[in-house]
């Protein structure tokens, strides 16, 4: 998944629509969550579903085109294993899908980028890296640390 979001925000792969991704620059004085840049996270996460989407069908085509039928149970065998590595990696991208539109709801209560555990802006930088975060760096290292603990 880390891979997929660095693919889309630009720190990772060259065919990534967000290579040419420009970081918002606020205006001085510019108020957070200003409707600049609610805009601007709104593109982001309209873009990254719309990719995401594109290549589920992309999946689906190829799994149709690719399947077939073969005599010898070892080529059967790894075009199975191949397809369950897909169908794998696209329910995790199915989730994230789901995690946007949840993103996109808040951005349209307007009730986007700020924490849900302390209420405090999550900022402008670890929403262009995260735009699905929903907590601020010091929240989510606390959790964080949290489970590391229970799960001892």
């Amino acid at each position: 998944m880390a891979e997929t979001a660095q693919r889309h925000l630009g720190t990772g792969s060259l065919d990534s629509p967000f290579t040419s991704f420009t970081a918002y620059q606020p205006a001085e004085n510019e108020a957070y969550m200003s409707a600049g840049q609610l805009k601007h996270f709104r593109t982001i996460l309209t873009r990254w579903r719309t990719d995401l989407m594109e290549e589920v069908d992309r999946t689906v085509h190829h799994m149709q085109d690719e399947a077939t039928n073969f005599p010898d149970q070892v080529d059967r065998a790894t075009q199975e294993e191949e397809f369950t590595i897909e169908l794998r990696t696209r329910d995790r991208e199915r989730k994230l899908i789901r995690k946007i539109d949840q993103t996109i709801e808040k951005l349209d209560q307007q009730d986007y980028g700020y924490c849900e555990t302390c209420g405090m802006e999550i900022g402008l930088r670890r929403l262009e890296a995260r735009p699905t975060a929903t907590q601020c760096v010091d929240c989510k290292s606390l959790a964080e640390i949290k489970e590391r603990q229970l799960r001892g």
